[in-house]
């Protein structure tokens, strides 16, 4: 495909010269466009390693460099003389400046190796890495071969009990229960010769089933002492830095979570990859604190009240636990990584995603479509995948059209790189749309977590449903499933005689760091731009119930007793009361659907109801429920609701201790009451004690 550098140049707004052989006999234009300070796009990933090296050997004051692929993504494609647009998005997305920093959190690894499995393949596993590592192997049997003569590593054995931690900080607990000593076992073999049963194996524990006690092997062992039938379990505890787990899955207590931590390695003992990835972890690391937290508009627990459990639920590391005494979520930095299904789903936006930040990742998505559409480019479609994986993906498949046995990427399908496809949710995919995304596609592989899949899908499945609802028609947010070149060629191409409804007129809004913020400006201009009338804006769009961080909320009038307890629990100001009057006043807008004030209700009078309110009353206040005053009945002034006196002076009427005045004090006020108590005479008082 012939690169048209004048369209480019134009879209980029500077002068372009085009290079066929840039690495090889142009090298030297390469070279001095390094010496600049300006940062240099190279569009080129495949000798990505040459450039980078020519650069640091030119010395100081050479210019920051960035790649970007436009072989497999654009002109490795049977759409390639379509794909001019799309080059000029990602070369102008390119020179967006790097994301800012953020805090990030330290691992610290001395290269302590706690090896799990049969005996026979954890010594094997040991001696692969015994030369960069500290190895201890923690037998689980004797395995097919059974152990080695000479005794290379420290060999614990028993029953685990407990593995738990992440790099540099691993616990295991584990009970030793067997009579036999490793640490004092010699591995003399005189016990197996001389138990009967065949009871002790090549691990050098004896199993306690076929033992018949004859105790020849304590006789045998007189010398070392290591048998010893009379002595107590044992507790034990150690750290490590680093666990290879050689156990099948089903014999595995430890980490059974899609995303282990980090420093846990499951090893299979072919693929030799773990061992290397292994080696490489002694010394100290680092990875970005990929989350940010503000408790004061988390919806997960108010007054002791479970609400959303939707960060905890979706996190494939167990990374988020519930800390109910401090009415807030926990989120363990040493395990997180970094995958942003939380902040997905989060309602609120309590929790973010950090690196990048939302306004930073928006802005590279607004650039992609601008320019796009500033080169001519029409029905943008933006194809979001991890930076692993998915990139892999992609470059396969560019390959494969190459060959011409493959379609190839189209040309309006821009590939988004991004470090998980869950860290992007429902406010960035319907500002995409606001701002000129025909649609937005996630590409999802094997390494996305199956919770992962269903809350992308959740979100959906809400966005589509209010762009249905104001009139767009079409498909515009889509999972795309694919583990080979094949399948993405064949969804990619299902795709392309579609058709979608989208915003006459393009959004310029920047993103926001607040979630719902940055919501509240999509719908206000997909709101706008509507295909509907003006009357039809300002009905209510219907949404699924799983996932939606919109809705009303309806109250039975006849048993709520406007007890307020709804509206101290509900964390969005969603639900308030009137100072004046006895009312209950909700504002739609502010309601993220946690369910706090449904889960607090004593009388269990409120339900949720997921949708979305269009016009102005979204905004305001309304009443669900009022009632008249009561009014004291030796003072007159208002203090509660005549519902809720009478509820409780019905209840209250039988016990023994609301008798008399005792039940006439509760229709009084709380300083007539005090007042009663001291005035009247039939009062004990304890002065008269």
């Amino acid at each position: 495909m012939p690169l048209q550098e004048k369209t480019l140049g134009a879209t980029l707004d500077e002068t372009l010269t085009r290079h066929s052989s840039l690495c090889r006999r142009e090298i030297a234009a390469f070279q001095g466009a390094i010496k600049g300070s300006e940062p240099v796009v190279v569009a080129c990933t495949q000798e990505q390693r040459l450039f980078a090296g020519v650069a640091g050997e030119s010395g100081a004051h050479v210019a920051p460099l960035r790649f970007v692929n436009i072989r497999e993504t654009g002109g490795w494609s049977r759409d390639a003389r379509h794909a001019m647009p799309k080059i000029a998005a990602l070369l102008a997305a390119a020179h967006l400046p790097e994301p800012e920093p953020v805090p990030v959190v330290t691992f610290r690894s001395a290269g302590r190796l706690l090896v799990i499995g049969p005996l026979d393949a954890a010594e094997r596993a040991a001696t692969l890495v015994a030369d960069v590592m500290e190895v201890t192997v923690f037998a689980q049997g004797p395995g097919a071969e059974a152990g080695a003569q000479e005794r290379r590593f420290p060999v614990l054995a028993g029953r685990l009990q407990a593995l738990q931690g992440w790099l540099g900080a691993f616990e295991v607990r584990w009970s030793a229960d067997n009579p036999i000593d490793l640490d004092l076992c010699t591995r003399c073999n005189a016990c197996l010769v001389a138990c009967p049963e065949d009871a002790i194996g090549l691990d050098y524990q004896i199993d306690l089933a076929r033992c018949q006690s004859h105790r020849a092997c304590v006789k045998a062992c007189e010398v070392a002492g290591a048998i010893d039938f009379t002595r107590e379990p044992v507790e034990h505890s150690e750290t490590f830095d680093l666990v290879l787990d050689l156990r099948p899955g089903q014999a595995r207590p430890g980490f059974g979570q899609h995303a282990p931590p980090q420093g846990y390695f499951r090893w299979d003992g072919r693929d030799l990859q773990t061992l290397l990835k292994l080696r490489e972890l002694v010394g100290e690391f680092e990875k970005p604190r990929f989350f940010a937290y503000k408790q004061k508009l988390c919806a997960h627990s108010r007054n002791q009240t479970t609400g959303c459990t939707a960060c905890i639920d979706i996190c494939s590391a167990e990374a988020i636990s519930s800390e109910p005494k401090r009415q807030q979520i926990k989120v363990n930095p040493n395990l997180c990584v970094g995958c942003g299904a939380c902040t997905t789903v989060c309602p609120s936006g309590a929790l973010t995603y950090a690196y990048p930040r939302a306004p930073e990742q928006g802005l590279k998505l607004r650039t992609l479509l601008t320019a796009y559409a500033k080169a001519g480019g029409k029905n943008a479609a933006l194809l979001v995948h991890s930076q692993e994986a998915g990139q892999a993906l992609i470059g396969d498949l560019g390959r494969a059209a190459q060959l011409d046995v493959a379609h190839g990427v189209p040309a309006n399908v821009i590939p988004v790189a991004v470090w998980h496809t869950a860290s992007l949710g429902l406010d960035l995919w319907l500002s995409a749309i606001a701002q000129g995304a025909s649609q937005v596609l996630v590409l999802v592989t094997k390494e996305e977590a199956p919770q992962y899949l269903d809350g992308l899908q959740a979100q959906m499945d809400v966005a589509q449903a209010i762009l249905n609802g104001l009139g767009y028609s079409g498909v515009h947010l889509q999972l795309i499933r694919a583990n080979d070149p094949a399948s993405l060629d064949a969804s990619l191409q299902a795709l392309a005689g579609t058709t979608r409804q989208t915003p006459t007129l393009p959004a310029r809004f920047a993103v926001a760091a607040e979630k719902r913020a940055t919501l509240e400006l999509a719908l206000d201009h997909l709101v706008a731009q509507a295909p509907l009338d003006v009357a039809q804006r300002t009905g209510a769009i219907a949404l699924p119930a799983a996932g939606s961080p919109f809705g009303t909320i309806e109250v039975d009038k006849d048993r709520c007793t406007l007890c307020l307890s709804c509206v101290s629990a509900c964390p969005s100001s969603a639900l308030q009361d009137n100072a004046e009057l006895p009312q209950l006043r909700f504002i739609e807008k502010n309601c993220v659907q946690c369910g706090l004030c449904a889960s607090t209700c004593p009388e269990q009078a409120i339900r949720l109801q997921p949708r979305l309110l269009l016009g102005a009353q979204r905004r305001e206040a309304r009443v669900l429920n009022e009632a008249q005053p009561y009014a004291c009945v030796r003072c007159g002034k208002p203090f509660g609701t005549l519902k809720a006196i009478e509820a409780m002076v019905g209840k209250l009427a039988g016990h023994a201790m609301f008798q008399g005045e005792a039940l006439q004090r509760l229709k009084m006020c709380g300083d007539c009451r005090v007042i009663d108590i001291y005035s009247s005479s039939n009062e004990t008082k304890i002065t008269d004690l």
